[in-house]
């Protein structure tokens, strides 16, 4: 079962705020489950106990439920996810403070052992490869880590089944969203993929968190391309065919003067803020 995220996808992002990557992983990773979703309840920043830790994604599947996702197949009922976005490494007291959280999780329920040991999962996400951690657990753990498919890395030697999943290495066909999870996408095709997919599922606010995201970090490569401009225009596509029904084409005159001046942001915000787009009208004389 799908849950929108608990933070707002709104498409208005200041220049100065910092980029929320773990709300559109939340969105992400649901997506890249697709039809399976309905098969799995997902909860963002599981508290654990009373004092302040959190587990950033934990994806409870429905028993004797196989999955077919390259992501989930390692999934048992309980499963632990932690995500570290573009510019943050995936370090090997990480992997200790995830274990232990997997730990706690089994532990911190009303019945003895009512979570079984077997019943557990740990995913570890990252955009790049975690050598270090990597090494630790093959020389200093004894683990088996092998690469089953393009940036899935299954770990064995653990009572607890472990993945690593390094997104920038994963397929763009079988992992598009998390792939481009990041603030340097690789390709421009895979820019105008993600657009595509997106037009599809517009009206889905798990893609809308995710796509606003990817274009405001990648913002450069999107103006180069000419493509910002289509995206947004898409975004807005209802609201001009409204507007051109009324016999308005303010909308479509703003849009113009912003794209003259390279006010990308500035679109953005106007599509969410409809304060901010009257602000705008004034500003122009519109």
């Amino acid at each position: 079962m799908k849950e929108e995220p608990k933070q707002g996808s709104e498409a208005s992002l200041p220049e100065s705020s910092p980029i929320q990557w773990h709300p559109a992983f939340y969105a992400g990773i649901q997506i890249e489950f697709g039809k399976e979703a309905k098969y799995l309840t997902f909860e963002s920043e599981h508290l654990l106990g009373s004092k302040p830790m959190q587990i950033d994604v934990i994806v409870k599947k429905e028993e004797n439920r196989t999955l077919k996702k390259n992501i989930g197949r390692i999934f048992r009922r309980y499963n632990i996810i932690e995500y570290k976005g573009p510019g943050d490494y995936l370090s090997i007291d990480d992997f200790y403070k995830v274990y232990g959280y997997a730990c706690f999780y089994k532990s911190d329920t009303r019945s003895a052992d009512s979570i079984k040991i077997q019943d557990l999962t740990i995913t570890l996400a990252s955009q790049g490869y975690p050598g270090k951690l990597i090494n630790h657990l093959r020389q200093k753990r004894g683990y088996e880590v092998r690469c089953i498919e393009p940036g899935i890395y299954q770990v064995r030697g653990d009572i607890i089944p472990i993945q690593i999943l390094v997104t920038r290495r994963m397929s763009p066909e079988k992992n598009l969203w998390l792939r481009n999870l990041t603030d340097h996408i690789q390709s421009t095709e895979e820019a105008k993929k993600l657009l595509e997919e997106y037009k599809k599922h517009k009206t889905d606010k798990l893609y809308e968190s995710i796509v606003n995201i990817i274009m405001h970090a990648n913002k450069d490569l999107f103006k180069e391309m000419d493509i910002m401009c289509e995206a947004l225009m898409e975004l807005m596509k209802d609201e001009l065919e409204e507007r051109e029904r009324q016999g308005e084409d303010r909308v479509n005159q703003l849009i113009e003067k912003l794209i003259s001046l390279n006010r990308m942001d500035d679109i953005v915000r106007s599509v969410s803020d409809k304060l901010y787009q009257k602000q705008l009208f004034a500003e122009f004389h519109l």
